[in-house]
């Protein structure tokens, strides 16, 4: 067992004071602090205590790292990474690939020469990249197509007069190929057009929640709308909150969000475990490349009635442990809350990460150990024959494993 020093990634739509409070750093930090990395990705692997990086430990001992089960179903690397994420902006609307559309595409990319850490290259790696997101705070996100029928009824009551032929479309075929169309439309739309289409919606949405108040049923629709195109006002993206579920997470509340899911986080920290990749297909809010050809090539525009996870007691014998299930094999996430002097204690069939979120613990591992605070992780080994873990005060920690195949 060693501890990890995450990976920090500036992004700009990172908080420069909710990670540092957490994690018990100065605050406001001088930059954005949007993302801890703590794993062994190609694009920034997390250190370890002992100086080496988390990628060079496991590349020198896989077997041991990694484990014999591991090994064989994954290969030589870890096949997840753990993030800790503060968003104070609205990331990008944008999708992950599937394993088979990761594969062609970075190859496609690589054939064209496009360095991997080039600013166009949209795969920096050859791996899908499906994810779960744990809120930490009221976390608020745009995520997956909404059932169409509750989209007809917010454009009805939106009633802008520029999004009369969508709301059209999407009633003459209330399906994902419909809203393949309405979609398309958006973000094909030419920017003259889309400045106009925008500012319709902008003050029909101003209006709505004029006359409705906050609590009505498409306030936060309303609201979301406003905040995006006052920062993006010919984007695409800000009609295409119109076709997402727009969800609300308390803390300890759950989204999944697998391949080709269309998705934008808009604000709130979280624990966030996927698969080991770095690609993102952007469609609009944002500064960075954007590829719309490429985004439509990997979305599924199958409706997403709830797009949340319910945690749901563990059965592995650890008192206070809750599983987040999602059906992938490349991560398992469960949380495990102990009050001060309880001890857990398990065999891991695998590598694992835990992360503190709140409160101290203990963690021994064969008779060696770490305290965990806020913000900091460990490195448990698949060597492992003994986890201890004991909470000295009120101590949220978060355990990623390996998943089943």
């Amino acid at each position: 067992m060693v501890a990890l020093e995450p990976v920090v990634q500036a992004y700009a739509w990172g908080s420069r004071t909710a990670l540092p409070e957490l994690c018990g750093t100065a605050s406001p930090s001088p930059h954005p602090v949007a993302e801890h990395w703590f794993g062994a990705h190609d694009s920034g692997s997390s250190l370890c205590a002992d100086g080496r990086a988390l990628d060079a430990r496991i590349a020198d001992d896989p077997e041991k790292e990694l484990g014999a089960r591991v090994l064989a179903e994954h290969g030589g690397g870890l096949p997840f990474l753990v993030k800790l994420l503060s968003a104070e902006q609205a990331l990008s609307l944008q999708a992950h690939p599937s394993p088979e559309k990761a594969r062609e595409g970075y190859a496609a990319e690589d054939a064209r020469g496009i360095a991997v850490d080039a600013a166009d290259r949209n795969y920096r790696d050859a791996n899908h990249k499906p994810e779960i997101l744990v809120a930490l705070t009221e976390f608020h996100a745009l995520v997956g197509f909404r059932p169409v029928e509750r989209t007809i009824s917010l454009l009805d009551a939106f009633d802008v007069d520029s999004l009369r032929p969508y709301r059209d479309m999407l009633a003459g075929q209330p399906d994902a190929e419909g809203l393949r169309a309405v979609f398309t439309t958006f973000v094909t739309m030419p920017h003259i057009v889309l400045a106009d289409v925008v500012s319709d919606l902008v003050a029909r949405a101003v209006s709505y929640l004029t006359v409705n108040g906050v609590d009505a049923p498409w306030s936060a629709v309303a609201t979301t709308v406003a905040e995006l195109a006052e920062r993006y006002p010919t984007d695409p993206g800000v009609l295409g909150v119109l076709l997402l579920n727009r969800v609300v997470l308390q803390p300890g509340e759950a989204v999944y969000l697998g391949p080709g899911q269309l998705h934008a986080y808009l604000r709130g920290v979280g624990v966030e475990v996927m698969a080991n990749s770095d690609n993102v297909l952007r469609g609009g809010l944002t500064p960075k490349h954007v590829d719309v050809p490429e985004l439509m090539r990997v979305l599924e525009f199958g409706p997403l009635a709830d797009p949340t996870v319910d945690a749901i007691p563990a059965d592995r014998g650890i008192p206070g442990e809750v599983d987040y299930p999602t059906p992938e094999p490349d991560f398992a996430l469960s949380r495990i809350d102990l009050p001060a002097g309880r001890l857990v204690t398990w065999r891991p069939d695998g590598p694992e990460v835990l992360l503190c979120t709140s409160g101290e613990a203990q963690v021994d591992e064969d008779g060696a150990g770490e305290v965990l605070r806020p913000g900091r992780a460990v490195w448990v080994p698949a060597s492992t024959t003994r986890v201890c873990l004991q909470g000295l005060d009120g101590t949220t920690v978060f355990r990623t494993r390996v998943g089943d195949r």
